[in-house]
Formats: structure tokens, C-alpha cells, sequence
């Protein structure tokens, strides 16, 4: 399968301006590289850089150094040093990310949260709707609440209906940010069949995931991100 990222030589830092200049070096030196069809799974203990990654890999933290490229509308794209238009591109036809919480849209009905990513690729309304209740239904959103604003809802209805919204679209390139977390086994078995649909058609997918069964159920590849490992290390999961 082709390689959708690459990854190279990646660092983050953050400097403590209230510790008198104290550098944190988060990401030094990361290299790896994805492929369509495969779900490379972050691993290492809280503190190691997971979440720092991800929110790196979009474009929410600058990185120090490195390169990160993506396959984007048929050519590749280095993020790192990129143009905001370009990463605006990038977030809207190539990368998803379903963070660990969803972001309340004040009055905005949750069908309507779920359907924007659709909406905004050209989607007919009636072919996002039809997509967005599917996705709503199997994951256990009660229908009564499909036309209210989610920031009335429940933490765990908020979390399904932002994973909901992450896989409304077929994303090349996925960033996992513990979609499984704080979910019943019911919902959390619903999430695992949604990555495991999106492996086959083609994504690739980089994730956090503390729940050993999710880890079990879709990774292909981890990457071992202990702040000891040096290089970081690549491995296949083995039972």
C-alpha cells in the first residue's frame, strides 16, 4: 500500500517564559512513516509526548525542526513551514482528528455538527443527512436529542458525537486521540468497527489508545515514544 505520511527527524519543544526560559524538549528526532490500510498505534507512559504528536502532526503546535509530509490532492505537502492556506487545505479534504473532546458550538443542532464536514466537501444535504443519522444511530444517540446542541449533553454523548463528526467523511490520513476512552463496551466496540471500516477503504491512521483491547483490536504497527528510546522504536504488535 502507499505511503500517505512521512514523518522525519521531528522535534517540539516548549519554552516555560514563568521558569525563566526553562526549553522542555517534547519530540526530538521522531522519524516514522504510515501507509494506507494501516493504523500505527503511540505508545509509551502519560508525559511521553503522545497528544503533544497528534496535535503537532495537524498543525495545532509549530514544530521546532523536522518535516512532516503528507499526500494531499495527489502531491505531497511538508506542513512543517507550510502556509496557513495550505494547512486549511490539508485539515479540509486529506486530514481528520478526532480529538479526546468536542468542541460545543453554542445552538448548533448535533445533526448539524455531525454533517459539516460532509457539507463542506460538496455533499448534497440529503446524502450528509442520510450519512450523519446512520453514524448518530450506531452509536447510540438517542433521536430526540439529534436537533439540540450538544453542549447540553452528557460527557459521553459529547465524545460520541465527536467521533461521530470525525468519521462523517472518508479521510485519507486519521489522528486518534483516545476515541475510546471513558465509552461502555457497547460504544466502544461501535468506534473499533469504525477504524477497522476506515483501515479497509484506504485510511491511514495514527492513535492513542490506554485500553489494551483497543489497542489489540487495530493497531498494525506501534511506535515506542519512552522518552529513553533512542532511536524510537517501530514494532509490530505481537499477542
Amino acid at each position: 500500500m502507499n505511503t500517505l505520511i512521512e514523518v522525519s527527524d521531528l522535534s517540539k519543544t516548549f519554552t516555560l517564559h514563568q521558569q525563566h526560559g526553562v526549553v522542555l524538549n517534547v519530540l526530538n528526532g521522531l522519524s516514522f512513516s504510515v501507509r494506507a490500510g494501516e493504523c500505527l498505534v503511540l505508545h509509551g507512559q502519560s508525559g511521553a509526548g503522545k497528544s503533544t504528536l497528534l496535535r503537532t502532526l495537524y498543525g495545532n503546535y509549530l514544530a521546532a525542526g523536522g518535516s512532516i509530509r503528507m499526500l494531499h490532492d495527489g502531491a505531497w505537502v511538508d506542513l512543517v513551514g507550510a502556509e496557513p492556506r495550505q494547512v486549511l487545505a490539508v485539515r479540509r479534504q486529506t486530514l481528520g482528528y478526532v480529538s479526546q473532546f468536542l468542541r460545543v458550538i453554542p445552538r448548533v443542532a448535533t445533526l448539524d455538527v455531525v454533517m459539516e464536514p460532509a457539507l463542506a466537501r460538496g455533499w448534497s444535504k440529503a446524502d450528509a443527512q442520510a450519512r450523519a443519522e446512520r453514524l448518530l444511530g450506531r452509536l447510540n444517540i438517542p433521536q430526540a436529542l439529534w436537533q439540540l446542541a450538544p453542549g447540553t449533553f452528557s460527557g459521553g454523548e459529547q465524545q460520541r458525537v465527536n467521533i461521530a463528526r470525525g468519521f462523517m467523511v472518508a479521510w485519507p490520513l486519521m489522528l486518534l486521540d483516545e476515541p475510546t476512552a471513558s465509552l461502555d463496551d457497547a460504544n466502544r466496540q461501535v468506534v473499533l468497527e469504525l477504524i477497522n471500516e476506515a483501515k479497509a477503504a484506504g485510511s491511514a491512521l495514527i492513535g492513542i489508545f490506554h485500553d489494551r483491547a483497543a489497542r489489540e483490536a487495530v493497531a498494525d504497527r506501534f511506535l515506542d515514544m519512552t522518552h529513553d528510546a533512542a532511536p524510537k522504536q517501530e514494532y509490530v504488535y505481537a499477542s
